[in-house]
């Protein structure tokens, strides 16, 4: 049972859950101006890490017919059979009916709308096939979650939380195209779609850039329409440093830290984003 529990979390990655929890944290404090309920707080997180695995299922599932041809995924899990597709796909049913009764508990808005988030995560891998901007699908995966934490502890949408979510969106999808700068080669040859695939490694970059300055353009927007203070604004020019040191990492004739870029400096990215929110609160 261990063993299984342990193939799963390969197969989803779970470890990458870092990228979004600080972030929903965030906007938990921002939306209460400190800390809620902790029975909501303990809901919110739920949800927020079954639409993660959710999400991450759906996309090893539809993506199985090129993950298999694709040499740098030969040793995934899903790819050797360590996880059948048929329990790939009922991780991503469980999670997704997971992902409902949480926001059932939370309210019934946030109930109504969980099956929105439930689509774009089955639209994301899907994209792939059909548009060279799937990057932004995934933006959009990552846009609702403010705004949910937002549905799920006051059962409305401030507009800092819209703006917070804008900033996730481009930050997430900047960080992807440079995610599939690795299989540029690969997509072009079995026609996945990706915004590298499409335009090249050069202007795949440029992409990126200025998905990363709209990022900063909608976190100050956050703090200035969630009345934060100097510590929020502070911190905004500390992340921005880490934004052009990941992409300082990545260049067109050199894409070896790719990695490095991607998880290390994200990771970073998403918790002392959090880091700042709460003292900022707080103080």
């Amino acid at each position: 049972m261990i063993q299984k529990l342990k193939l799963y979390a390969n197969l989803v990655k779970f470890e990458h859950t870092i990228f979004a929890i600080p972030f929903v944290l965030a906007s938990v404090f921002i939306v209460e101006k400190g800390l809620p309920d902790l029975e909501k707080v303990f809901w919110v997180l739920v949800a927020a890490v079954a639409g993660r695995t959710a999400g991450m299922a759906f996309n090893r599932f539809f993506d199985l017919p090129f993950d298999r041809l694709n040499p740098r995924s030969k040793n995934w899990v899903s790819v050797t059979g360590a996880v059948k597709a048929g329990e790939i796909l009922a991780l991503a049913v469980v999670s997704s009916i997971v992902l409902v009764f949480s926001a059932y508990q939370l309210n019934e808005l946030a109930f109504y709308l969980s099956p929105v988030a439930i689509l774009l995560l089955i639209i994301y891998p899907l994209g792939k096939r059909f548009t060279n901007f799937v990057h932004l699908i995934l933006g959009a995966v990552y846009f609702i979650i403010p705004v949910a934490v937002s549905v799920a502890l006051k059962g409305t949408v401030e507009i800092s939380m819209i703006f917070l979510g804008l900033g996730m969106a481009f930050w997430v999808a900047g960080f992807d195209i440079f995610y599939a700068l690795q299989d540029i080669d690969f997509d072009r040859k079995v026609g996945v779609h990706s915004i590298p695939a499409r335009f090249g490694v050069k202007k795949a970059i440029v992409f990126a850039r200025v998905f990363h300055l709209f990022t900063f353009v909608f976190l100050l927007l956050t703090g200035i329409y969630a009345d934060l203070g100097i510590v929020y604004f502070a911190g905004l020019i500390v992340l921005t440093g880490f934004l052009i040191y990941e992409h300082s990492l990545i260049k067109e004739n050199d894409l070896s830290k790719i990695n490095i870029a991607f998880f290390t400096v994200n990771g970073y990215v998403s918790i002392l984003y959090m880091v700042f929110v709460i003292t900022d609160i707080y103080l």
